[in-house]
C-alpha cells in the first residue's frame, strides 16, 4: 500500500478522533444540562448519562489508537506481523465492548424512561449494528492475517 493512502487514512482517523473529542467536551454536557432543564424531575439522570457516555468513549478512542498503530505497521512494511494481529484483536474487542455498553444503555432506557423513546432505541440499534460490523470485520481480518502469517512462516521454513 502506498504511503499516501495510509497517510490519508491516518488523517481520517485523527479527524474522527478530534470530532469525537469535541462531542465529549462540548456536546454531551450541553445535552445533559438541556435535558435536565427540560425534565427537572429526572435531572439526577444527567450524571449517570455523562459517566456512561465518557466510559463508552474509552473503547472508542482505544480502537482509534489501535487503528493508527495498524496503519503505522503497514507503513513500516510489518502488515503481516503479530503486532498487526494484536491491533486487530484490540479493535475487535473494542467494537464488542461498545456494542455491549450501548445495549446496556438501551436496556436502561427501556426500563426507566417513560417518555417516547423510539428515536433513542433507533439510534442505539444503529450504533450497535455499526460496532458489530466493525468487530466482525476486525475478526475476519485477524483470522486472514493470522493464516497469512502461518503460510508465510511455513514457506520460509521450506525454502
Amino acid at each position: 500500500m502506498k504511503r499516501g493512502s495510509t497517510f490519508f487514512l491516518k488523517g481520517v482517523v485523527v479527524l474522527l478522533g478530534l470530532g469525537a473529542l469535541a462531542v465529549c467536551i462540548f456536546l454531551l454536557p450541553w445535552i445533559a444540562s438541556g435535558d435536565a432543564e427540560a425534565h427537572p424531575e429526572d435531572s439526577y439522570l444527567q450524571y449517570p448519562f455523562l459517566v456512561c457516555s465518557y466510559l463508552l468513549s474509552i473503547p472508542f478512542f482505544a480502537a482509534l489508537v489501535q487503528t493508527l498503530k495498524l496503519l503505522s505497521y503497514i507503513d513500516r512494511g510489518h502488515a503481516f506481523s503479530e503486532s498487526s494481529v494484536r491491533a486487530l484483536k484490540s479493535i475487535k474487542y473494542c467494537g464488542i465492548t461498545i456494542g455491549v455498553f450501548i445495549a446496556l444503555g438501551e436496556l436502561f432506557v427501556i426500563l426507566f424512561i417513560d417518555d417516547d423513546i423510539t428515536h433513542i432505541i433507533t439510534l442505539g440499534v444503529l450504533f450497535i449494528f455499526a460496532s458489530s460490523v466493525i468487530a466482525s470485520f476486525a475478526a475476519v481480518l485477524q483470522k486472514v492475517l493470522r493464516d497469512a502469517i502461518r503460510i508465510k512462516s511455513e514457506n520460509d521454513l521450506t525454502v
